[in-house]
């Protein structure tokens, strides 16, 4: 079974698109987990209006923070390989079958993407290239990360793993990445699998340069190793 989880937030604009190119690759026995945090245009009247029975929408914490709003939409998927999906993109035509196989041999899989505007104009053929993604978890922990959530698709056991997300991790899709390298496998496709709609609208400032200060960048790289340390020693807290 294959759940797919996606944190919604006043995302009317292009949900539809996306919820479409979702459930066109999904079975009968799959589902679709929406959380939503307090929308206040028409997201949820358009994810309704699907009138499908493996869509199901659930109550965002509504705290503003999309790790939350991730997080509470993962705990409710139910499915054996996980996928993550941001409300604004669009799934390539066979990205399920391309990561459920690779899944039957990693824990974890990264695809790559094509970048694009609102528009799905293409700015970058590749955001791999455009990030230079390598394989590797120290690579991906200090130096670049590669862990894009809406590329990404693991296994239960990951899942399982990962929650409850520590309070002080920088991002979801890093946190959850650098779980499944440090404690199981992880597998980067280069086939782009998802139109990643960047656009003044987006919720995340991925795959644009970042114009984080250095010591903000090595105290997310800190806390991402502070938590992996914890969950070694047993303390997820």
């Amino acid at each position: 079974m294959i759940s797919v989880c996606i944190a919604t937030y006043n995302g009317e604009r292009f949900i539809g698109q996306q919820l479409a190119s979702i459930l066109s690759q999904l079975g009968d026995g799959d589902e679709v987990v929406v959380s939503d945090d307090g929308s206040t245009d028409g997201t949820l009247s358009v994810v309704k209006a699907f009138n499908d029975s493996r869509v199901r929408i659930i109550s965002g914490p509504c705290k503003g923070s999309l790790v939350l709003n991730f997080e509470n939409a993962l705990r409710a998927a139910t499915g054996d390989f996980i996928f993550l999906a941001d409300q604004d993109d669009v799934w390539a035509d066979g990205k399920v079958a391309v990561c459920t196989e690779r899944l039957r041999r990693y824990s974890c899989v990264v695809t790559d993407a094509v970048v694009t505007d609102g528009n799905l104009n293409i700015t970058s053929p590749s955001f791999m290239r455009l990030n230079k993604t390598k394989p590797g978890k120290w690579y991906n922990l200090l130096v670049k990360n590669g862990y894009l959530g809406c590329c990404m698709a693991f296994r239960k056991e990951v899942l399982d793993a990962a929650l409850p997300f520590p309070s002080f991790i920088p991002m979801h899709d890093i946190w959850i990445g650098n779980v499944a390298a440090f404690r199981f496998s992880v597998s980067f496709i280069g086939k782009a699998m998802v139109f990643f709609r960047r656009h003044g609208e987006a919720n995340s400032s991925t795959a644009r340069k970042s114009d984080a200060p250095l010591w903000s960048k090595i105290r997310f790289r800190l806390n991402v190793c502070r938590g992996l340390f914890r969950m070694k020693k047993g303390e997820m807290t």
